[in-house]
This record gives structure tokens, sequence and C-alpha cells, in this order.
């Protein structure tokens, strides 16, 4: 049944990943006529190979980290066995039934779910699988694929698509990325008994990160083992009986792994779908628009990974789904972009939101004040594990406004997504210090600056 405007729906959603979902159901219950096309799993790369299935192995990995505190708190027998083909089993089954619930969800609203590889034929109607689809606006919401190096033997190499896959853990993994993949995978492998090396072409890890956050979880993951190249890049890989080979540009013998994991960002699943004959322009590899999410073809909107628009992360994709939705019912909402929480779940875990010192410098310049801690949580008080936390404040002296929250310790993310409901609403650090906190807690830590 074709639409008022002679198409087959009001609304094509290209992707059912996080943001598409987000724009299809919105506009669904607006009453549109909506439809989204997926070519893989629904639920895209967080629910299917990224955000859930990592998260579940981070858990695996704290029960080993308590065990290896259990000794000081009596328990003299709290060793296990860890079997990486269980874990795998039962992060499967737990994706399948989220795949389930969000198809059962998607129905509940009335859109159409299409089953297919989309590429455009012209500016409204698309090819999806074996038919021929159109409509009157259209949403690209394809995210994007890790990106690998081309060099001598980096086909042996794999990307976190198929770490979830692995038929069994490596002893030794060499991790080429320092950003917070590679730094999430490194951390949890090393609980989990894998000799791990991270490269990096920086001279820190978690490039973008408040210089004294990236400094701390770096000194406390090399504290636990995990070797560390900096200003580093891997030239080439090698494949041989004994395992693999990666030649590194300062080192003069090659590396020994038995996995090679890049970690080294993401790209735009651009390719395959005939931007060019939708006149759809992009830059920089991905696809280019405005405040509202609208390409260079005013019916047609992008969001997620597949633009540079904001941080590429789940909640800022499902943010920028439902503003677009919001748009196309009429009330045209720009996507915020500002104090974004973000969060690196290693151990220590890191969690950031709003400037840098190094972005307020240059923002506020002589109004800049900094406030920053170290502190031990009381529950390492009996371990011989290490778990000294980070706390820094940003804020403007002037207003005495808090513009910056970086947190490094236990319950990083959660304390500090909690904390940018007040910052973006203009805390001040007056406010902050005369809250009084739950004592003892990682979270007072926050409130005592």
């Amino acid at each position: 049944m074709k639409n008022s405007q002679g198409f087959d729906y009001d609304l094509l959603v290209v992707g059912a990943g996080s943001a598409g979902l987000s724009a299809a159901k919105r506009a669904a219950k607006g009453g549109l006529k909506v439809a989204i096309a997926e070519q893989e799993k629904i639920g895209g790369t967080c629910a299917n190979r990224g955000c859930v299935p990592k998260k579940l192995m981070v858990y695996a990995a704290d029960i080993a980290k308590e065990q290896a505190m259990a000794a000081g708190y009596g328990w003299v027998n709290s060793q296990g066995l860890f079997d990486w083909s269980v874990l795998k089993q039962a992060m499967q089954q737990h994706i399948a039934g989220i795949n389930q619930s969000l198809r059962s969800q998607l129905e509940a609203t009335g859109a159409t779910y299409l089953n297919g590889r989309a590429s455009f034929v012209d500016q409204h109607q698309l090819q999806i699988g074996d038919r021929r689809v159109s409509a009157a606006h259209i949403v690209l919401a394809v995210g994007a694929h890790p990106t690998r190096l081309n060099g001598p033997g980096m086909e042996h190499a794999i990307t976190s698509r198929q770490m979830f896959m692995l038929e069994a853990l490596p002893k030794r993994i060499a991790i080429i990325g320092g950003g917070y993949i590679g730094v999430e995978f490194g951390s949890l492998l090393n609980w989990l008994d894998c000799e791990v090396t991270l490269i990096e072409k920086d001279s820190q890890i978690l490039t973008g990160f408040d210089s004294d956050i990236r400094c701390a979880v770096q000194s406390a993951l090399t504290e636990r083992g995990i070797r560390f190249f900096g200003e580093t890049q891997a030239e080439s890989l090698e494949k041989t009986p004994q395992g693999l080979q990666l030649k590194l540009n300062d080192q003069s013998e090659p590396l020994q792994a038995d996995c090679v994991l890049m970690a080294l960002g993401r790209q735009p699943n651009l390719d395959g779908l005939n931007l060019e004959q939708a006149g759809i322009e992009t830059e920089s590899g991905a696809i280019a628009v405005d405040d509202y999410g609208r390409t260079s073809q005013a019916h047609i909107f992008a969001v997620g990974d597949c633009t540079h628009c904001n941080q590429p992360l789940t909640p800022v994709a499902r943010a920028e789904g439902e503003a677009v939705a919001q748009t196309l019912l009429g009330q045209a909402t720009a996507i915020a972009c500002d104090y974004i929480t973000s969060a690196v779940f290693a151990r220590p875990e890191a969690a950031t939101v709003g400037l840098t010192e190094a972005a307020a410098r240059e923002t506020l310049g002589a109004d800049m004040q900094v406030h920053c801690k170290s502190f031990e949580p009381l529950r390492y008080s009996l371990s011989q594990q290490s778990g000294e936390g980070l706390i820094k404040l940003i804020v403007n002296q002037q207003s005495s406004q808090v513009v910056g929250l970086h947190l490094v310790g236990d319950h990083a993310a959660d304390i500090v997504q909690s904390v940018a409901v007040a910052i973006r609403h203009g805390i001040t650090l007056q406010n902050l210090s005369h809250t009084l906190g739950i004592h003892p807690t990682v979270g007072e830590e926050v409130l005592s600056l």
C-alpha cells in the first residue's frame, strides 16, 4: 500500500543498530509508516559484537580479580577454573535473547523489518536484497567497521569482530592500538591469564582523554604486567609454526604472539550503498550532515557512526536517531553534543565528562582551575592488589562552575554519569562540597575536593 505521496513508506531506515532502531521506533510511534532494513543481526555492533559481549567478558575478568583479592578477606580456597567455551556459549545465548527482544519491540510499533543489503537506486528508491523499496524520507544508520592496517601479513590479524568467536583464548596477544577498545580487551585478557602487549603510536594510551587519566590507567595496567610500546607502529606480520611474529618499527626483534588484535578505531560502512546515485555528499570518508543529521539531500538523514557529527557511543547514536525522528514528526530537534559522558571499562575503570585540562586551558585561560587528588578505596586495604584511584575536577574559577570531571577507580562510569546531570545544569564547586556523601564509598571522594 502506497502512502499519499506514492511511496511505499513514509520513512525507510537503513541499519538496525542503536541509532536506526531509535529512529524507526520513535517515528512509527509518531504515526509514520516505517520500514527498517538490516543485512546482519538486529541490534548492530553494540548488541552483537561490541558493548554487550565485551562488558560480559569484563565481568568474567572481574571474577578473576575478586579471586585474587579473596585471600586478604579470609577466603583460603577461592580459586576456580575458567572455561572460555562456556562463557562464549552463554554470551551467544544472551545476545540471541537481545535480538529477539529488539525484534519484538520493533514489531510492536508497527514498523516493518526488511532483511537484506541496501543500496540506492535513486534519491527515493533503494534495492534491498531482491526487492525495490521507495520512501519519502530515508535515515542512514549503517554504522562502522573496524579499521585494518595494510601491510605484509596483516591479514593474519583479527579485529574486535572476531574476538568473541575465538575457539580458545590466546596465551600471548599483541594489541595494536591503545584506544578504549584496545585497553579494555588488554585489561580483561590480562586478568584471564593472557600475556598482553599494547602497541600505540602515541606516547600514551587513550588519546583524547585527560592527560592525568591516561597516565593513571596506563600506570595501573603496566603495574599488573601488561607490556606497553609507545610511539611505536606495526610494520608487518608473519605466521610461523611457533605462532605470529609482529615486526615493530622501533624493535630489532619481532614480537612473538599467538594472536594479534587490531584496535585502531572504526570506519563508516559506506561501501555498496551507492550514495552517488542519491547525490549524497561525504566528508573524510563519512556522510556529511548538519546539526539536525540532514545530508546534502533534504529528505535523507544520517545518524550514528557513519557520520562525524558526535562521539561514536551507543547513547549518542540513540539520541541522534531520536532527534531525527522528532524532526521528521515536525519538531525540529538539533543533536546536542555537550557534556557527553564516556567510559573505559578497564581495570581500573575510567570515566569522563566535560572539558579536559588541555581543552579548558584553551577555552578558559587563566580562569581555569584544577582540583585533583588520588585515593585508595577501602576494599583494597586488606588485599595485595592495588586499587589507587584518581579524581580530577576542572573548574571555571570566575563562576566556580564545574566544567569537567575525570575519574579513575571502581564504579567510575556510574559515578560520573550521575554527576554529569548536575554539571550540565551548572553545578559549582561549592555545591559539590556542601553535599554530604555516603561513607565509605568511592563516590564521596568527588564531594570532598
